[in-house]
């Protein structure tokens, strides 16, 4: 495996994610910000945060594959999140556990989170991009 994640002495640990991520792969990979559609391009789980953040880290996970990787290969995650409230957090956090489930693990890479105004298409609440490093 090319990444190793690391909480470093001196900085809060969060549940969630690790504060660093060490890559020693030779390939570095850029998914470009997967929205809730399915492979048709049609919108799954409108209005629903969770479904959707559940389908953003479906894609991800497709798109990784696509090239040979997994999400032990993800160095960073950026989520955007239309509205964004922090009392959103446990729905979140729902969709997240939610696909970890479906894929049998635990993304836990170093991750950014910004509330946006608006995505490309009013259905669409979340995006969410990558950055993996494979051998």
């Amino acid at each position: 495996m090319a990444v190793t994640l690391v909480n470093p002495a001196g900085l809060p640990e969060v549940p969630v994610y690790r504060q660093v991520s060490v890559a020693t792969g030779t390939r570095i990979v850029h998914v470009a910000g997967q929205v809730a559609g399915d492979a048709d391009g049609r919108t799954v789980g409108e209005g629903d945060l969770a479904a959707q953040v559940e389908q953003c880290y479906l894609n991800v996970a497709t798109a990784l594959a696509g090239v040979g990787g997994t999400f032990a290969d993800v160095v960073k995650l950026t989520v955007h999140v239309v509205d964004w409230k922090p009392e959103q957090m446990p729905v979140l956090l729902e969709g997240i556990g939610r696909a970890a489930a479906k894929l049998g693990v635990t993304p836990a890479a170093p991750a950014s989170l910004f509330g946006i105004v608006a995505l490309d298409v009013p259905e669409h609440l979340v995006e969410i991009e990558a950055t993996a490093v494979l051998d």
